[in-house]
């Protein structure tokens, strides 16, 4: 007896999971959640760090090759370009958790942290392609 009513009250537990996890629909041109408005800034994040990595790639290019043609004890532009964009990254990086603070413990927070990373993101794809031209 003990054996089925541990069965039935097992299934009866079953019963009120759902059968298929669904993803939230996301309308992007006009969020309406909290979880759409994060979500969103996510993939608007994802597509700025997109560029900004066909940019810096190209830029390496550019370096790469400028050090191969220079002088001995010239080179170094490949190098310098490294340091910068890493130091870039960690500053980025800090100064957007810093600005999402605002939202600290809130359902915003991730979101103002995207939208920031977002937007420094963006600003650091001109800067290296505006590099990349005058070369």
């Amino acid at each position: 007896m003990k054996r089925v009513l541990f069965l039935l009250g097992a299934l009866a537990g079953f019963s009120c999971v759902p059968a298929v996890a669904q993803q939230p629909q996301m309308n992007c041109g006009d969020p309406q959640t909290q979880i759409e408005m994060t979500m969103c800034a996510g993939e608007d994040l994802a597509e700025a760090d997109k560029a900004l990595n066909a940019a810096y790639q190209a830029l390496r290019k550019l370096t790469k090759a400028r050090d191969a043609d220079a002088g001995e004890g010239q080179a170094g532009f490949d190098t310098a370009l490294v340091k910068a964009q890493r130091a870039w990254v960690a500053y980025r990086d800090s100064w957007c958790e810093a600005f999402a603070y605002q939202a600290h413990g809130g359902t915003m927070e991730p979101q103002l942290n995207a939208e920031c990373q977002a937007e420094l993101t963006r600003k650091r794809t001109d800067q290296l392609k505006a590099l990349a031209d005058n070369l």
